[in-house]
């Protein structure tokens, strides 16, 4: 099993609407960077929902259904999709404040590159987040 983390504006998609629908294409990604990672996700995979805007924390865990497929909505196939499914929201958010403060995260992706919105996420980090989010 592999983590990641996958952004979404919150005011478009959040994992609120995620918990509602309880199941939904993880789409819209077009950094190729980003969808290199989308790529390598495989079901069963876990991955942290990160609310970007003003909010900027970790809020839930999706766990990966799919393996990416072309977006239906795309003309071009190197736009893909991967579905995602609710597991659980964390207990309170994560922030990114508090991920930039604590020097176990700087050399993370979502340090160091805020733009990409696709990545992976190590374990150590991974267990980490969920330990600063049951609090």
């Amino acid at each position: 099993m592999a983590y990641w983390l996958l952004k979404t504006e919150p005011e478009t998609f959040s994992y609120g609407d995620l918990e509602r629908l309880r199941r939904d294409r993880w789409n819209g990604v077009k950094n190729f960077a980003a969808l290199k990672h989308l790529r390598q996700m495989h079901p069963g995979d876990l991955a942290f929902i990160y609310h970007t805007g003003k909010e900027k924390a970790i809020v839930g865990v999706a766990e990966i259904v799919t393996e990416a497929y072309p977006d239906p909505a795309e003309s071009d196939e190197r736009f893909i999709v991967a579905d995602v499914i609710p597991r659980y929201s964390l207990k309170r958010p994560v922030t990114l404040k508090e991920i930039k403060a604590d020097p176990l995260f700087q050399a993370w992706e979502l340090v160091r590159l805020s733009r990409l919105s696709v990545m992976p996420v190590p374990e150590t980090l991974w267990n980490a987040i969920l330990s600063l989010g049951s609090h």
